[in-house]
C-alpha cells in the first residue's frame, strides 16, 4: 500500500488528518523522502519551512 501525503506540508500521513497543518488533502504520486530529526538544528528544514520532526516528500503531484 501506498503511503499518503500531505498536499500542504508534504508529511507523510498514516491516518486521516495531517498532524502538522491538521488538512485531509493528500496525495499517493509523490518522490523522495527526508527524514527531519531535529527542526531547530537542520539547516535543510529551515531553509524549506519545516518546523517539526518527520518524514516528509520532497516533491508531491
Amino acid at each position: 500500500m501506498k503511503k499518503k501525503v500531505c498536499k500542504r506540508c508534504k508529511m507523510l500521513v498514516e491516518g486521516n488528518e495531517c498532524p502538522v497543518c491538521k488538512t485531509n488533502q493528500f496525495s499517493t504520486n509523490w518522490q523522495g523522502r527526508l527524514y527531519i530529526v531535529d527542526a531547530n538544528k537542520s539547516l535543510v528544514a529551515e531553509k524549506i519551512g519545516i518546523k517539526s520532526k518527520g518524514e516528509y516528500a520532497i516533491k508531491v503531484r
